[in-house]
């Protein structure tokens, strides 16, 4: 009983670093969204099918979430807690957070390009909090891991084929293609990288748990009545 007890303490103490994560996740996203510079290519897809929907970004990225989940389930990638929240959370601040007014696009391209930038730094920060509690990755890596495994192809060629195909149907389906569209497709990763060196941490030192491994830690065992 005693070890449950521990492992609900320690999911709980994750808590805060793993929704400021979603949080910043989705300041970056809608600085992005205001700088009318462009989205990175799942945010341009998203915002694609919002131009021919009734759903909201937040919605839309939660409904494209909770499908990859679901995906990758069939491809062999069992999610973590982080995942599904993953799922819900960062579409759910995205809309809360727009919904507040607070975000406008600049007059001057200065300031644009600046919201640009600050949506790039944050969004690797925004990465590092949510990953360095080990308790999974986003929905979209699942995908991509799983297709790895399944097409025994490099991640680098899995990657670039997922951003390539979802910008080209986000853009001919109206999403915000831009230069920043480019800015963000090649500095996330240095960003990312930067907030992980700040933060010590080391992804291939991580060991993320799954609903499996959740399922485990906190089932209690059957002579404990």
């Amino acid at each position: 009983m005693t070890n449950v007890k521990n492992t609900w303490v320690k999911l709980l103490l994750k808590m805060p670093s793993l929704f400021l994560g979603f949080f910043l996740y989705a300041v970056a996203i809608l600085l992005a969204l205001y700088s009318k510079l462009g989205m990175s290519p799942w945010d341009v897809f998203h915002m694609g099918i919002v131009n021919h929907s009734m759903f909201s970004l937040g919605q839309m990225s939660q409904i494209v979430g909770f499908c990859l989940i679901i995906l990758s389930i069939f491809l062999g990638v069992v999610p973590g807690i982080g995942s599904v929240l993953n799922m819900i959370f960062i579409g759910f601040f995205v809309d809360v957070i727009n919904n507040t007014g607070i975000f406008k696009t600049p007059e001057t391209m200065l300031s644009r390009i600046f919201m640009l930038i600050a949506a790039i730094i944050i969004m690797g920060f925004a990465t590092y909090f949510y990953l360095r509690v080990e308790l999974g990755a986003g929905p979209r890596d699942g995908l991509m891991e799983g297709l790895v495994r399944k097409l025994n192809r490099p991640v680098w060629l899995i990657r670039g084929t997922i951003e390539v195909t979802v910008l080209i149907i986000g853009f001919f389906w109206g999403g915000p293609v831009g230069v920043g569209t480019l800015l963000l497709a090649l500095l996330i990763g240095p960003s990312v990288q930067l907030a992980f060196k700040i933060g010590k941490y080391d992804s291939k030192e991580a060991n993320h748990s799954n609903l499996l491994d959740l399922y485990k830690g906190l089932k209690v065992p059957a002579n404990i009545e």
